[in-house]
């Protein structure tokens, strides 16, 4: 097994934040939990798997949809507490709203000077 899964630093629930980006443009695509079986399952076919806080079980990115997400890259931060995931999002669309990104709520625009 990899020596940087040992170095992972899951939570108390046991799930580390994965930031999913578009492996080309870098565009934030969305936030998700992983679990060390989400992860290995991850590695294992190629495609994003996540746990599922809401439901409390494995669930595949675009198992229903088709919109999976093809792994490029895994980059674990400083702290070995949070994953970066570089995809390709099939289909374009991340958001089970139907938009590329889950990031689409403006809150603030700060003005610039």
């Amino acid at each position: 097994m990899e020596a940087w899964l040992d170095k992972l630093k899951f939570n108390e629930q046991g799930l580390i934040p994965a930031i999913i980006v578009d492996h080309v443009q870098g565009d934030v695509l969305m936030l998700a939990y992983m679990s060390r079986e989400s992860l290995l399952e991850t590695l294992r076919k190629g495609t994003t798997c996540f746990w599922s806080r809401s439901r409390e079980k494995l669930w595949t990115k675009g198992e229903t949809s088709g919109h999976l997400q093809k792994v490029r890259e895994i980059i674990a931060d400083c702290d070995w507490d949070t994953l970066l995931v570089r995809v390709e999002q099939v289909g374009g669309i991340a958001c089970h709203t139907g938009r590329r990104s889950c990031f689409h709520n403006v809150v603030k625009i700060r003005k610039v000077d």
